[in-house]
């Protein structure tokens, strides 16, 4: 049985670079780097995002962006901070998609490897009932 998510690994080029990235945008701790020793494939660091575990590798970047992503959850009112996070390590925004009233904001951004992340303001429960109410409004 699944108890839940364990890791998110991401292969990237500059391990410091990424950590800046973690730790700039997403307030991540980080809590292990393997230096010189070589447990895995590669030289390695550990993070915590609140209670969920990130490792990062060395290794060759993703050969091309893509829609596919890791969503945070960020309030609402912390919305314009974090936009201003992702602008001062100058990374590239992607436009938000459009939306439905009602379904939260996001700030969608890529890191140097291709990864893209989201930062949200909405929940699962708040869109599973504007997409109700939208529906209702069809029938």
């Amino acid at each position: 049985m699944i108890e839940g998510l364990s890791h998110m690994t991401f292969i990237v080029r500059d391990l410091d670079r990424m950590t800046e990235i973690l730790e700039g945008i997403l307030d991540a701790r980080e809590v292990y780097a393997s230096g010189a020793e070589q447990f895995s494939l590669s030289r390695e660091k550990f993070f915590l995002i609140g209670d969920i575990w990130i490792a990062i590798m060395e290794g060759e970047p993703l050969p091309e962006r893509s829609y596919n992503h890791i969503a945070f959850k960020i309030d609402d009112a912390d919305f314009d901070r974090y936009a201003e996070r992702v602008k001062t390590l100058g990374l590239d925004m992607r436009p938000p998609r459009p939306r439905v009233e009602d379904e939260g904001r996001s700030i969608y951004f890529y890191d140097d490897d291709n990864h893209m992340f989201e930062l949200h303001t909405g929940t699962l429960a708040e869109r599973l009932a504007r997409y109700a109410k939208g529906l209702e409004v069809a029938q």
